[in-house]
């Protein structure tokens, strides 16, 4: 009965997103509502002393990466850069390969450091005329930019700055280039097989004489086209943001060393504050990298940026708090979950698989299921049993990068169930539902979760890392 209770509130907050409601809202809805089935005496504490307590938690860690990834993707917007980089990937691509184009402009601005919310407001008005152009129906928009923002930029590929690949350093003393070679192995896997997806459901709906479609909701106007900043120009702040983020990824800790305190100015005898460097040297090294792009984008195009920069800037830190919220609240609803007795049935089950990385990978894709977020859910179950990672890795002679690598990936694997909160985003800013579009999204996403055990496998069978 227990485990029916937790497996029940998930259904039920799937079951809300896929009909269009508010996950902030109903998240803590849905996990309270498990603690009243469980324990009516437990609803008050677990909302005050446990939900609010870990969605608090989670924004102060990570809302700054949020707010300053929203800021500097709408600078590059305003500033023209957004639409230079995608105006020169399509005339070397060219408009035949519309999906290809779309894939690498969402990678290139992911990879820059840029919100993967972001991505998709920045991107879709692109999309939307390049599939037109080429009569792709626009039902395949929201697959193809999940592949190029959702994958294997955003936890893969070592370096990235996105937030699911900060969080394992919290917990494995590593740094975001943690297994360069097996990260580079699951992105080329993840790009290779998801564009040959694609293209197949692609020449599958040419085949039935299915064009763009008519009668659509939230269509962009066409792209006109207007005098753009050069290319190099355009693509500048993105690179800096990659090439800051790994210099102060080493030079923080060599700083400030392990731990840093200061004595807050206050009356009285005030407590010192100590910060552990080795918990937040990757977070500081993002918001460092992505206040140089903000200030790079300011520098090289200053005057269009300036004039819709209060309108623009208010959007911006509208989506970082939606996008937070979201991922927050769905951040508290795992640990209510997790919290119940129900949950252990799942816990048990998890840790009795013997191996080491395919426990992990197990445990953070099922998690990130349960509480429609990649970075929501490996937070859950690294912080819960990183120990016993740490533990079986080291008697198995495998690095603390690899458990890394392989949590990061896994992370992003089942994250993107319904009630998935960029999905909820993709599929409102394209215009369609999820009965249209999502079969694509959960494709890629199925995709990536093989893409881990792939990586896995390769290292088992190479030793590389």
């Amino acid at each position: 009965m227990a485990f029916l209770i937790v497996l029940a509130a998930l259904c039920f907050l799937m079951f809300v997103a896929y009909r269009g409601y508010s996950v902030i809202l109903f998240a803590p809805v849905a996990a309270l509502g498990a603690v009243l089935l469980t324990d009516p005496t437990l609803v008050a504490p677990m909302f005050t002393g446990l939900f609010m307590d870990k969605m608090v938690g989670f924004l102060k860690l990570y809302f700054p990466v949020f707010l300053l990834g929203a800021i500097f993707g709408k600078l590059i917007e305003l500033s023209g850069f957004s639409k230079s980089i995608v105006t020169a990937t399509i005339g070397l691509f060219g408009a035949q390969r519309a999906m290809l184009s779309i894939v690498v402009v969402c990678a290139l601005l992911t990879y820059g450091g840029v919100s993967l919310f972001v991505v998709v407001f920045a991107v879709y008005p692109f999309a939307a005329e390049l599939f037109r152009q080429s009569d792709i129906p626009k039902r395949l928009i929201p697959g193809t930019i999940a592949l190029g923002a959702f994958t294997f930029t955003m936890d893969a590929l070592p370096g990235t700055p996105q937030i699911q690949n900060i969080i394992p350093t919290t917990f494995f003393g590593t740094n975001t280039w943690a297994a360069p070679v097996l990260g580079t192995i699951g992105g080329v896997f993840i790009l290779i097989v998801g564009l040959a997806y694609l293209d197949w459901r692609r020449r599958v709906a040419r085949s039935r004489g299915e064009g763009y479609g008519t009668a659509l909701v939230n269509e962009p106007a066409a792209f006109a086209g207007q005098t753009l900043a050069h290319p190099l120009i355009a693509i500048a702040p993105l690179v800096l943001v990659g090439v800051a983020n790994k210099l102060l990824t080493t030079a923080i800790p060599r700083f400030y060393g392990e731990s840093h305190s200061f004595d807050p100015a206050v009356i009285g005898n005030a407590t010192p504050v100590v910060q552990e460097i080795t918990k937040v040297a990757a977070i500081w090294a993002v918001q460092g990298a992505l206040l140089l792009g903000i200030a790079t984008v300011l520098v090289f195009a200053w005057k269009p940026v300036m004039a819709g920069f209060a309108e623009g800037t208010k959007s911006a830190v509208g989506g970082a708090l939606l996008a937070a919220m979201n991922t927050a609240s769905e951040y508290g609803f795992g640990a209510v979950i997790a919290a119940l007795p129900g949950f252990l049935v799942v816990a048990n089950a998890l840790g009795a698989i013997p191996n080491p990385l395919i426990n992990q990978a197990v445990t953070v894709t099922a998690l990130a299921g349960i509480t429609g977020s990649a970075s929501g859910g490996m937070s859950i179950a690294l912080a819960a049993m990183a120990e016993t990672f740490i533990a079986n890795a080291n008697a198995a002679g495998i690095p603390m990068e690899v458990l890394h690598r392989v949590a990061a990936m896994a992370s992003g694997g089942m994250d993107t169930l319904p009630h998935n909160g960029a999905v909820i985003t993709l599929l409102a800013v394209t215009g369609l539902t999820h009965r249209q579009a999502y079969k694509d999204i959960f494709a890629i996403t199925a995709i990536k979760t093989i893409a881990v055990f792939v990586v896995i496998g390769v290292f088992y069978a190479t030793g590389w890392v």
